[in-house]
């Protein structure tokens, strides 16, 4: 059981340290080019290895319990963000839904777990990760009251691939660092997520302006 724990973590952390690299090729390539692209699908595949490895841990192991919700927020971001590209459209499917439940019953555990434990973490990190997760969940679960026409014609899938990719990049990296820099939370926690939230803003602005492959005049 031993082994299998350690070979849990080694998965885990390897297959994030790669995820990471590869999310910061997709932030850094031009957007929708071949390096864009393939970076992204293997930076999705790496990042379901890294959820249910994590998962593996809190319900098996019994690891870090925070770190589930920012599993959860990683993982569904990830999931909601493929799915806008793929569909391009504000309709909620079944699977959609089925996967915003189980989100939704995951952080209902987190929360009664919090509850019965006490509050041993930083309120604005707790506060923040839920928070920030509900946010996605609610929205997708009522953007079918944007016009249709209105969602394509404007690109609003666009923004929220935007949005919810670099969310996912950056509770990763929230993660990674907030477990490597322990010594230093909540800063090392809440400064990445801070930074992907700058990040998410600079690409919304650029892609407005400019589109995806255009480069502005100097």
């Amino acid at each position: 059981m031993e082994i299998a724990h350690k070979a849990n973590i080694v998965l885990h952390v390897v297959t994030g340290t790669i995820a990471l690299l590869l999310g910061l090729v997709a932030l850094l390539s031009l957007k929708g080019g071949k390096i864009h692209n393939v970076s992204g699908r293997f930076f999705l595949r790496l990042i379901s290895i890294v959820i249910l490895t994590g998962l593996i841990g809190v319900f098996i192991y019994g690891r870090n319990v925070f770190l589930l919700v920012i599993t959860v927020l990683s993982g569904y971001v990830s999931f909601s963000g493929y799915r806008v590209l793929q569909n391009k459209t504000n309709r909620i499917k079944r699977l959609d839904i089925l996967v915003a439940l189980t989100s939704i019953l995951v952080l209902t555990y987190f929360l009664y777990y919090f509850k019965s434990i006490g509050m041993i973490w930083a309120p604005v990190i707790i506060y923040s990760t839920v928070g920030a997760l509900l946010l996605v969940v609610t929205y997708d679960m009522l953007k079918f009251l944007i016009p249709a026409d209105k969602y394509v014609r404007n690109r609003i899938w666009l923004y929220e691939h935007i949005y919810k990719m670099t969310s996912a990049f950056s509770a990763l990296l929230s993660a990674f660092v907030g477990t490597v820099l322990e010594q230093y939370q909540p800063h090392s926690q809440y400064i990445p997520s801070a930074l992907g939230i700058l990040i998410i803003i600079g690409f919304m602005i650029y892609t407005y302006f400019y589109g995806l492959k255009k480069f502005p005049k100097r």
